[in-house]
């Protein structure tokens, strides 16, 4: 299994540390050239291989971790992302739910991303909290699943604990992943909460 950040500003680090933590190789990309951002992959670690978007989005298991604006410009670096599940860890706060044509954000996102599998995660916590160890106090820090596709949940769950997270399944995006996404100029409910699963 294959594994690609797109986006390294203070969310892409963050994951790539997580990354980085579990000994895990990931491909880190941005639609810049891989030399403009190498040296600060080189100093998160060995596990963090820049790569030119066009290489990065050959992986198996892509975060989306851009802005929510530029979602569409990544989706056309494939013509089909058949085989490919996306996590989707944007947040559209302050689109207006008219222009999502009143649906949740996650699903404009997977409209876009033709034929993958799309799972919301990994984007209920500020940077500055998803950066850190996620063993604190005896248990491990929560990330929120959310995902139309059972299967995908699954596959980003077991990832989620690889990378030491606590996975919690919401259902699908337009039911419990609510709690983790941004609706017009309000936050889900769950967005910002940093929860901890006692071991």
């Amino acid at each position: 299994m294959s594994y690609a950040i797109i986006g390294f500003g203070n969310i892409g680090q963050a994951l790539a540390k997580a990354f980085a933590r579990s000994g895990i190789e990931v491909s880190a990309a941005t639609t810049r050239d891989p030399e403009s951002f190498a040296a600060a992959a080189a100093a998160i670690g060995p596990e963090i291989i820049p790569k030119a978007l066009t290489e990065a989005v050959k992986a198996d298991i892509v975060f989306l971790a851009v802005r929510f604006e530029s979602h569409r410009d990544v989706a056309k670096a494939l013509s089909t992302w058949t085989g490919k599940t996306i996590i989707d860890v944007t947040n559209a706060y302050g689109v207006s739910p008219e222009e999502l044509g009143g649906q949740p954000s996650s699903k404009a996102v997977a409209q876009a991303f033709t034929g993958g599998r799309l799972v919301k995660g990994f984007n209920h916590l500020a940077a500055t909290v998803l950066e850190q160890d996620p063993a604190v106090h005896g248990g491990r820090r929560v990330v929120f699943l959310a995902s139309d596709d059972d299967g995908a949940t699954a596959e980003i769950g077991a990832l989620a604990e690889n990378l030491g997270f606590s996975p919690i399944k919401l259902g699908g995006l337009s039911e419990g992943g609510l709690l983790v996404q941004a609706r017009g100029n309000s936050w889900g409910q769950l967005i910002f909460k940093d929860l901890v699963k006692l071991d």
